[in-house]
This record gives C-alpha cells, sequence and structure tokens, in this order.
C-alpha cells in the first residue's frame, strides 16, 4: 500500500485552493435556477432551516466520507475504495463503487456539456442584441429553433468540451488551480453585480426576499422534508467520485471537517444569492417563479430583451450561468482522467483528448433527442431522458450510500481518527453515527422514493 498513499498528481497549493475546486463542483446549474425556486416553494426561510439540517445529516457526513477517502489513499476513486478495502481487511470488491461514480460522472458530463452549450448560445446572443424588444412567444420560438438544430447544439457542445478538456489536460496546477482560482471569485463577482442590478432595475427586489425568506411552515409538508433532503444529497456533487478525487489532491494538514463546511456553506450562499438576482426580475416582469429550466431559457431571456440595461446584464447573467457550468465540467472527467493517469502511466494530454473525444460523442444522442431522435424511446424515454434518469435516481443515491457505509463500518476507525484528526470524540462519534446510520438511511429514503415516483 506504500505506493497507493503517493499523490501521484500533487496536491492543491492551499486549503483554500480545495474550497474554491469543490464549491466550484457543487455549484451548478441547479444552483441558479433550481434551489432559489424550490426554497421559495416549499417554505422560504423555513425550508432553508430544513435543508440545512439535511445538509447537517445528510451532505456533510458523506462529503467528509468521501474526502478522507481520497485523502488517505492519495488515489482516483477505483484505486482508493479498492485499495482501502483490502487494507482494512474487505475485499477489492469495493472498487466498484469506484467504477460506478466514475462512470456516472462520465455520462452526466455527456449531457451536461450539451446544456451548458445553450448557456453560451445565450451568452453570445443575448450579447449580440438578439433578444432585444422580444415578446414571450418569440423567445420560446428561438429556444425551439435551438433545440431543434443539430448543428447548433453540436457546435456549443463541441465549444464546451474543448474549454474542459484545456483545463483538465494542463493538470491540477496550471488547469485545475489556475481555473477556479479565475472562475470562483469571477462567479461570486458576478453574482453580486447581479443583485446589484435587480435592487436598481426593479422595484421587486423586496417581494423576491420575501418569496424566497419569509418563514411559512405551512409548507413544510412530507414533500418538503423530501425535497430538502434531495438537493442536499445532489447540490455537494456526492456520488460520482469527483470529491474523492479532489480529496486525492488535499493537503495533509487542512481539516478536513471545517473544510467541507465551509464549501457547504458557500455552495448554500452561492444558490440563495442567485435567487436573489433572479427573482426580483421574475416578479417585476411577471413571469412564472417556477418555470424550472423554461425560466432560465424561455422567460429571463424576455425579460433581459425589455429592461434598461438588460443586454449587458443578460450577457453576464449567462456567462455566469457558463463558469458555474464549467467548473463542474472539469470535476465531472477528472476522476476518469486519474485513473488512466494513474494505472496505466498514460499522459495526462493523452488521457483527456480519449475521454473528452468518448464524452462527446456520447453527447451527441442527447443533442438528437432534441431533434431527429426525439421519437427513439427506450422505457419510454428518449436518449437525454434515460441518462438523467440513470444517473441522478440510481448511480449516484447508491455511490453515496455505499461510500458512507464503507467510511462508516468498513475502513478502520484509526484511519478514520486520523484523517479527521479531531481531537473533540464528541464531535467524531456525532460524524460516526451520521455516516454509519442517519446519511445511509437519509439516502435510502431518497433512492427508494424517487424509484417509487418513477415507476407509479
Amino acid at each position: 500500500m506504500a505506493e497507493a498513499h503517493k499523490a501521484v498528481s500533487g496536491t492543491w497549493a492551499t486549503r483554500w485552493t480545495f474550497i474554491l475546486a469543490a464549491t466550484g463542483s457543487a455549484v451548478g446549474l441547479g444552483n441558479i435556477w433550481k434551489f432559489p425556486y424550490i426554497t421559495g416553494e416549499y417554505g422560504g426561510g423555513a425550508f432553508v432551516l430544513v435543508y440545512l439540517a439535511c445538509i447537517a445529516v445528510v451532505g456533510i457526513p458523506i462529503m467528509m466520507s468521501e474526502v478522507l477517502i481520497g485523502r488517505h489513499a492519495r488515489r482516483n476513486p477505483i484505486n482508493a475504495m479498492g485499495d482501502l478495502a483490502v487494507e482494512s481487511g474487505s475485499t477489492r470488491a469495493w472498487s466498484l463503487v469506484g467504477w460506478m461514480g466514475v462512470l456516472a460522472g462520465f455520462l452526466i458530463l455527456s449531457f451536461y456539456s450539451v446544456i451548458a452549450g445553450w448557456a453560451l448560445n445565450y451568452t453570445a446572443d443575448i450579447g449580440m442584441g438578439l433578444f432585444n424588444g422580444v415578446n414571450a412567444k418569440q423567445t420560446g420560438e428561438m429556444f425551439g429553433d435551438l433545440t431543434s438544430n443539430p448543428g447548433r447544439l453540436i457546435f456549443w457542445h463541441s465549444l464546451f468540451m474543448i474549454l474542459t478538456a484545456i483545463i483538465i489536460a494542463r493538470g491540477i496546477h496550471k488547469g485545475l488551480e489556475n481555473s477556479v482560482r479565475i472562475m470562483m471569485p469571477a462567479l461570486f463577482v458576478l453574482l453580486l453585480v447581479m443583485v446589484g442590478y435587480s435592487i436598481t432595475s426593479t422595484d421587486k427586489f423586496g417581494e423576491g426576499l420575501k418569496f424566497l425568506f419569509a418563514f411559512d411552515f405551512s409548507k413544510l409538508t412530507g414533500e418538503a422534508i423530501l425535497v430538502a433532503m434531495g438537493h442536499a444529497f445532489f447540490t455537494l456533487s456526492l456520488g460520482m467520485g469527483a470529491i474523492m478525487t479532489y480529496g486525492a489532491y488535499m493537503p495533509k494538514q487542512a481539516s478536513i471537517g471545517g473544510t467541507v463546511l465551509t464549501i457547504a456553506v458557500l455552495d448554500t450562499l452561492v444558490a440563495l444569492v442567485a435567487g436573489m438576482a433572479i427573482f426580483p426580475i421574475v416578479f417585476a416582469n411577471g413571469l412564472e417563479a417556477g418555470a424550472g429550466p423554461g425560466l432560465l431559457f424561455v422567460s429571463l431571456p424576455q425579460a433581459f430583451g425589455s429592461m434598461a440595461g438588460g443586454q449587458i446584464f443578460g450577457t453576464i447573467f449567462f456567462l455566469l450561468v457558463s463558469i458555474a457550468a464549467l467548473s463542474s465540467a472539469i470535476s465531472l472527467i477528472e476522476p476518469a482522467v486519474a485513473y488512466i493517469v494513474q494505472q496505466h502511466n498514460v499522459s495526462r494530454l493523452t488521457a483527456t483528448i480519449c475521454f473528452s473525444l468518448i464524452v462527446w460523442l456520447l453527447g451527441l444522442g442527447t443533442v438528437f433527442s432534441f431533434n431527429i431522435w426525439s421519437e427513439v424511446k427506450l422505457f419510454d424515454k428518449n436518449f437525454f431522458d434515460l441518462l438523467d434518469f440513470l444517473t441522478a435516481n440510481i448511480m449516484l443515491p447508491l455511490g453515496g450510500l455505499l461510500i458512507s457505509i464503507f467510511a462508516g463500518w468498513i475502513l478502520k476507525r484509526s484511519v478514520v481518527l486520523n484523517e479527521l484528526a479531531m481531537q473533540n470524540l464528541v464531535r467524531f462519534n456525532t460524524w460516526r453515527a451520521a455516516a454509519r446510520v442517519l446519511s445511509p438511511l437519509a439516502v435510502l429514503v431518497i433512492f427508494v422514493t424517487t424509484l417509487y415516483k418513477a415507476f407509479s
């Protein structure tokens, strides 16, 4: 195991670099539109309290588990799970959990890249003034024109994958570190700029704050708690090996508990601030707050097209969305690249090119799902819907469940104590109880509930 504990690809320069990278992995398209909406829909501030409790019970313990496994093994998720299982007296079959995580990230990136390409397209279109003065019907038609045109989708999908590959190919320090040091501060600044725009250009900022933060405990139904639990798991990029891989590059002296807590707080803050930026614009233009992805690609472009300064700030907004998507994308492909580089001594450039091409080719299935293959279905789902269902409803929850069980029950207590470095045994035992019982039970509830809804 001596070789297994060697950091083959180096370590992050500082603890804050890891925080920025992991926050970048966690912050994605869902933070921009989904979390603000479900917060307002399920009780505002009351929902936020429940969500934070779910983060504490579900998200943080599993994220700590992924980070400690990655840092102790200093390997990619496949080898990390297999090597540490053997070291702990268990079976190397645990490496299958690593394989599932790497594959899940791979599949997710193939369709995530296509959707992120839409954001790049809108950044360019709004910047050129194509949405100035358009009405709701026209924005809907423009979105339909985009998704029905395979050539346009392939162009933006290709551009996004090239940007992702360039960052990954440059390695830990020149690629990942340098990119997150630029992208994440830029994302925070752009978010604040958008909040300032919402305050000064609309008279609905107070209404937006009320939608997000007013305590309405009557909306805290069982469904609301399940939604909070599910989002607490998915928002932190758990179960796909990304956090485990980033943990393998984490400096030994950095506190895992404090670092993970910081990441969870930043991820939540980004989502809430995004809501503060979006919903005043939504309400000022009489738009539907619960429009989901349609809010992002149909309703908001219309709003920006009709507002003073909308062309500039619409461009800034979709640049923000693109940065959030790119920061997540690099974490989705890194586990697969790390495995090939470490296991087969292939150059990072070669591994990146090969995997990026495979992801790009697989992404064509998603491209065609919106046009020429829209009627081709398996289990009543097109290619895109099938991949989304397989990864979000089966692979990620199952991966998170098994990772939590592995850290709580399989890893030696001495290994976990050493990595977490918790001097206070009460805090350690609290984490251990969560990792062993509470987190697995919560993820199991998410897993069973989503499958029940899907097949009922």
